[in-house]
């Protein structure tokens, strides 16, 4: 009859996840991005199989009411920080939208569930006036980092791609030999970035001569004679691609031995780059606009958060009051008419 509703799809949890999961892989998500999804959809679901007095492997799509499921996050959420519940939050929500569209549940339960407000995030760039990132490289490229087989190109070619682009972790590991392209001067660098959204970043010169030693000290290194498109950028010292912990700990080493492991704010590694990326650039001008397409935010809100890190318009604006023309001429005038 008109108007009658198809029967649902009955299908259980474990299998459910799984088909959601293999539909963030066809996005290209990353692994890391992957494995946190996963990760919290497996421990809420059991506090939720748990609450309904069964096994996680007997739980049905169909039982996972809002009340139900807003039960499982108050459990979750209760030794866990904002950040991490706001992940766990997001990653039910797709869930929920993919069994919607499969036909598994005539609703997504996840608007009964409340989702914690976090602060704004302040960008967290190396600490200082900026001189951090220009020890870091002079440093790299003099070969402070020590090691059993060193490798100074490659290190240098890291830390200079993350402080010229402003790259994700994900996205410098994800560059293939294929991604540079362009004429010599005028360069590109071609980036998949969170979503699969791509975008392309300028490079200059002195970043295409580091990129082009590098590449020569690994096909010396490894003896090779050309390497294909498709190969990984950036790899390990065995040439196997760069992964996410070796960048991780190669990027540590490199503050270490530089001597500014010091000017690394708490929670940033790699990502401290991209912030410095970002700040040093709005400090120079570069507007909230620009910055979001460089960085690949899909709103503008971040990059403005950037601007307002450095303070320029306000900064602007308070320089225009009158009292500094005169505290300007009186220290010209090397101080003079001023009472001791």
């Amino acid at each position: 009859m008109m108007g009658e509703r198809e029967p649902l799809v009955l299908m259980r949890f474990p299998e459910a996840a799984e088909g959601f999961l293999a539909w963030l892989r066809a996005k290209k998500l990353s692994a890391h991005t992957i494995r946190g999804y996963e990760s919290d959809l497996r421990i809420v679901a059991e506090i939720a199989a748990g609450a309904a007095g069964v096994v996680v492997e007997e739980l049905e799509v169909r039982h996972l009411s809002g009340r139900l499921v807003r039960c499982a996050f108050a459990e979750f959420a209760d030794p866990r920080s904002a950040a991490s519940v706001n992940r766990a939050w997001s990653a039910w929500n797709q869930l929920f939208g993919f069994c919607v569209a499969e036909g598994l549940l005539e609703g997504n339960p996840m608007a009964a569930v409340p989702r914690p407000k976090q602060p704004a995030k302040a960008p967290k760039p190396l600490l200082g006036d900026g001189s951090a990132a220009v020890t870091l490289l002079e440093r790299i490229a003099a070969g402070a980092r020590k090691a059993r087989d060193p490798w100074v190109e490659r290190d240098l070619v890291v830390v200079a791609l993350a402080l010229v682009t402003g790259m994700r972790s994900a996205e410098l590991l994800g560059m293939t030999v294929g991604s540079i392209g362009g004429c010599s001067g005028e360069r590109r660098i071609q980036v998949v970035g969170k979503g699969g959204r791509a975008r392309s970043l300028p490079i200059e010169p002195p970043v295409e001569f580091v990129i082009e030693r590098y590449v020569d000290s690994r096909l010396r290194r490894f003896g090779l004679g050309v390497l294909p498109r498709s190969a990984a950028l950036l790899v390990d010292g065995r040439n196997e691609p760069l992964r996410r912990g070796g960048l991780q700990y190669l990027v540590r080493q490199c503050y270490r031995y530089a001597g500014v492991h010091d000017r690394v704010q708490k929670g940033t590694l790699v990502h401290a780059l991209r912030h410095e990326f970002a700040t040093r650039l709005a400090e120079r001008g570069a507007s909230a606009h620009e910055l979001m397409e460089l960085l690949g935010h899909s709103s503008i809100v971040t990059g403005q958060a950037y601007v307002a890190s450095t303070a320029r318009e306000v900064r602007r604006a308070a320089r225009g009051n009158p009292a500094y023309g005169v505290l300007d001429r009186l220290r010209a005038e090397g101080g003079e008419g001023v009472s001791g």
